[in-house]
């Protein structure tokens, strides 16, 4: 019995490293600043320093801990992510940034070792094994201090890829965005067209009102259906309690009730209420119910004048 259980408990824990190996490949490295200077973000110190940025790009939270950071090829466990931080769980399509200062006792997110402007600097992602490669890229030294090297689209283009890749410099159409989305969405394509279509929202309007009315009219064909599945189901349920309690009787239609019935029920109703005498040698007497006020009975009446 204790070795099914270990057994059990081996096979669980292998699955769990599984799914979360197989979930770690969703990590990318999604863009880079090599020289920081003062138009950039700031770390949590106040200082401009170079950054990495990581994305989530699965459907699901993903815990990065335990995995590796680097610079160089040859070190693949140069940084590794410390555990224990809640915060190194990133959210679903959601970014965290990394800052390479060389000064990993600031916390979590500052990593042991930096970036060399002017150069080509390589940064890479290993599993917690320290041999499977996640995401890769080598970074151009034409980088220009304040500019980055991001991916054209969050996570996408595959594992150092540079077609992917393309220099920011913080203008208008190539943003710098760090710890966001690397396309900056300000419109919809779909609002912006129904809005040159209908200018004045007359068709939003009809649109709405003939919505609301077809979900109205739904409804009451909803109830008139229910109620006449329950109608028939009463008047099967009285059938039923009629064929049970009385087999031999004569079944009238619910509708429409026969002249016989008629005749017997009035004949009956005759006979109670005629208080007249029928008989030549009998009195019939009924007591008549009347209200009754002990304050108007004579016996509570004066009966003498009082003496002056």
């Amino acid at each position: 019995m204790k070795k099914r259980i270990l057994t059990l408990l081996a096979v669980t824990l292998a699955c769990v490293v599984a799914v979360s190996a197989q979930g770690r490949r969703g990590l990318r490295i999604n863009e880079v600043m090599v020289a920081n200077d003062s138009t950039s973000v700031v770390d949590d110190f106040g200082r401009y320093s170079a950054w990495v940025e990581l994305y989530n790009s699965t459907f699901g939270p993903l815990e990065i801990s335990s995995v590796f950071l680097t610079n160089d090829r040859n070190a693949p466990t140069l940084y590794p992510v410390p555990l224990g931080d809640v915060n190194t769980e990133i959210p679903t399509r959601q970014h965290v940034l990394f800052w390479a200062d060389g000064e990993p006792n600031k916390g979590t997110f500052h990593m042991n070792f930096t970036f060399t402007p002017g150069q080509d600097n390589y940064v890479a992602i290993y599993d917690a094994d320290g041999k499977s490669l996640i995401d890769e890229i080598v970074v151009p030294g034409t980088l220009k201090p304040g500019q980055s090297y991001a991916r054209k689209v969050d996570g996408e283009g595959g594992t150092g890829n540079p077609e992917a890749w393309e220099i920011r410099d913080g203008s208008e159409a190539l943003y710098i965005t760090p710890s966001s989305n690397n396309i900056i969405k300000s419109t919809n394509s779909k609002v912006d067209m129904f809005a040159e279509q209908d200018e004045n929202g007359f068709g939003m309007a009809v649109m709405a009102m003939c919505i609301v009315f077809t979900a109205l009219l739904v409804l009451a064909i909803c109830f008139q259906i229910i109620n006449k599945i329950g109608a028939n189901i009463s008047k099967s349920r009285k059938a039923k309690a009629l064929a049970e309690t009385e087999p031999d009787a004569v079944h009238v239609h619910d509708d429409q009730d026969s002249g016989e019935v008629i005749a017997a029920i009035s004949m009956a109703l005759h006979d109670h209420l005629d208080a007249h005498d029928r008989e030549s040698a009998i009195l019939t007497i009924n007591k008549v119910r009347r209200s009754y006020s002990p304050w108007s009975s004579k016996i509570y009446s004066l009966r003498e004048l009082p003496r002056r």
